[in-house]
């Protein structure tokens, strides 16, 4: 069973578990990684969800206001051993939730070309791409999606 915890971006499990993103990140982004990491800070972030089987730690996610109705999803990330088993759905569901019941209206998101198993992700769990924004907008390798809740 998957219990899921709402924390901050205080919480060490939150923190192995973005060390491991970063990662392999920095393995599929190559020389385009320090680009992307400059987006990624964890410090301050007031909305982590940690997923955990067994009492260990398997998945994150975050979500940070990008404007006054809309949240923004980061630091998305379940261990390769892990996926497969729902956890991602469930933690995003979770954020998505959490962000509803702050009153915001959508989430949005931006994940890279070379990061297929996160497109599929997103699109299964009814996110649709939208035009790259803000610094990512000109950024060909991005993918970037909306969904309203």
């Amino acid at each position: 069973m998957i219990n899921l915890k709402r924390t901050d971006s205080s919480n060490n499990d939150f923190r192995i578990l973005v060390a491991a993103l970063d990662k392999d990140l920095a393995i599929r982004d190559g020389a385009d990684h320090s680009f992307f990491a400059q987006f990624n800070k964890i410090d301050l972030i007031k909305h982590v969800v940690v997923a955990y089987a067994d009492n260990l730690p398997v998945g994150c996610g975050a979500i940070k206001e990008y404007t006054a109705d809309t949240m923004e999803v980061k630091r998305m990330f379940v261990p390769v051993k892990k996926r497969g088993r729902g956890i991602a759905s469930l933690i995003l569901r979770e954020l998505e939730a959490w962000a509803k019941e702050m009153n915001y209206r959508k989430c949005i998101l931006e994940t890279g070309e070379k990061q297929p198993e996160a497109i599929k992700l997103y699109k299964k769990n009814a996110y649709t791409v939208i035009p790259n924004y803000g610094q990512y907008a000109d950024i060909e390798s991005s993918v970037c999606f909306e969904k309203s809740i």
